[in-house]
């Protein structure tokens, strides 16, 4: 078919790969405009457009689709319909009717829970036991389409952002493949509307949310470790610096001390562990100010890290 492709950071990679993959005419490749980056803020490509030149595809980086101009544009590709992954623009309803059979969007979330700018953080912060990706017919209401098929994803216990976020874009573009595949077919998805009363929303991280508030038990800590992974990274003060914490479980194994406070360090022998509001975290990964990521192991031995010491909430 002729597919208007439409995404922009590295979760809509598969997507792109696996549909061109399976021979399918990729009319257009939409992504968001080249955006400085790195120390220098030199205009960088998206990941989409970096996949699309690779295999000589027309890429269109409007800054809006509103313009009358750009629309002619995506009208003139006459594409059979459009593929949405994280493309991170508003499309407004007279693009969306553009494609003979619609458009069709990858959500990081088992619809209609967690709606919206984050749903893999809110979904570890939360600790649902599952996340998964919805394909789904996009409408102007946000991620409020009716879902055509769902891939289920358990949530583990050291599960974090970036291991889900590979997990589900591999299998949204297994499941837009095979819609793409039925829609040619059928010339049709059968689809199912979202029950408006189980709605969720996953509102857009906060960087206050990074702070570690000590007096929180040792299972929401260990949420919020892995949800920030890889951003924006839990954070605590240590010695009055701040340090970042990547790696975190709960460690239900071992009772906090009644005399321990919270944020206080009760063992670095094999384990770094410390005192949280309600029981005990394992602290695997962490990074001093200016250091690198490194073992719980590495960071105690250098910093001479010892039972008594003080993780701060500030």
């Amino acid at each position: 078919m002729k597919i208007i492709f439409a995404g922009t950071p590295e979760f809509a990679v598969p997507a792109l790969a696996a549909l061109i993959a399976a021979g399918h005419e990729i009319v257009m490749v939409l992504t968001q405009p080249d955006r400085p980056a790195g120390r220098g803020m030199k205009l960088k490509p998206s990941p989409v457009k970096v996949l699309a030149e690779q295999h000589a595809l027309t890429v269109f980086q409007p800054e809006s689709l509103k313009p009358l101009d750009v629309q002619q544009q995506i009208a003139a590709t006459n594409a059979d319909v459009m593929v949405v992954a994280a493309y991170g623009l508003i499309i407004p309803t007279t693009v969306l009717n553009m494609p003979v059979h619609g458009c069709y969007n990858i959500h990081a979330s088992l619809l209609p829970r967690w709606r919206g700018a984050a749903p893999i953080h809110r979904s570890i912060l939360a600790g649902d036991a599952e996340t998964g990706v919805t394909i789904m017919e996009v409408v102007p209401a946000l991620d409020a389409g009716a879902m055509v098929n769902k891939g289920i994803v358990p949530i583990g216990a050291t599960d974090t952002t970036q291991s889900l976020h590979d997990a589900l874009a591999k299998i949204g573009a297994d499941l837009m493949v095979q819609a793409m595949r039925d829609l040619e077919v059928h010339g049709t998805l059968p689809s199912t509307p979202q029950d408006e009363t189980l709605v969720t929303y996953a509102h857009k991280l906060e960087k206050a949310e990074a702070a570690i508030d000590w007096q929180k038990s040792a299972t929401q800590i260990s949420r919020q470790i892995r949800a920030f992974n890889p951003f924006p990274v839990a954070q605590t003060k240590f010695k009055g610096e701040v340090c970042r914490i990547w790696m975190a479980t709960e460690q239900s194994a071992v009772e906090k001390p009644t005399t321990a406070t919270s944020g206080e360090v009760i063992s670095v022998q094999g384990s770094l562990l410390v005192a949280c509001g309600q029981g005990v975290l394992n602290i695997a990964e962490l990074q001093a100010p200016g250091g690198k990521r490194m073992n719980a192991q590495a960071f105690i031995q250098g910093h001479h890290l010892k039972a008594g010491d003080l993780f701060c909430s500030e």
